[in-house]
């Protein structure tokens, strides 16, 4: 008989599931305990194929937008729901700050292109964000 994919996530109610019985293929024993299944296997299908082609085209984001057929944002989002499904967080910059930090960098390089302030002064600035 061929061999399924174990799922990870109950039918019913989406709880854990838990592996009772392993077999070996070649010698047919048995094993019977009380096994997690993989971080891997509770992934949902859709971003079990993305950590796939993800993994398999080494983080290229360009490759995997290419073979995916889906746009850099697209592979950012399902890099982040990934590494959420795996119980991990994620730090995001809201967006106000990056927009605030956009403006506030352009504010000083407007300071500098105008001479009111010196290169150094831009480059002191622009580190301190």
């Amino acid at each position: 008989m061929a061999a399924r994919e174990a799922i990870g996530k109950c039918p019913i109610c989406g709880g854990q599931l838990e592996i009772t019985r392993l077999s070996c293929t070649s010698c047919s024993t048995n094993i019977e305990g009380h096994f997690t299944v993989c971080k891997f296997c509770q992934l949902p299908p859709e971003l079990k194929v993305f950590a796939e082609v993800f993994i398999k085209n080494r983080g290229n984001i360009k490759d995997v937008e290419k073979e995916m057929g889906i746009s850099y944002p697209a592979v950012r989002s399902r890099l982040d729901q990934t590494i959420v499904a795996l119980g991990y967080s994620v730090d995001q910059e809201p967006a106000p700050r990056k927009e605030a930090d956009a403006a506030k960098k352009k504010e000083v390089l407007e300071s500098l292109r105008k001479g009111e302030i010196s290169a150094e002064e831009a480059i002191k600035r622009l580190k301190l964000r």
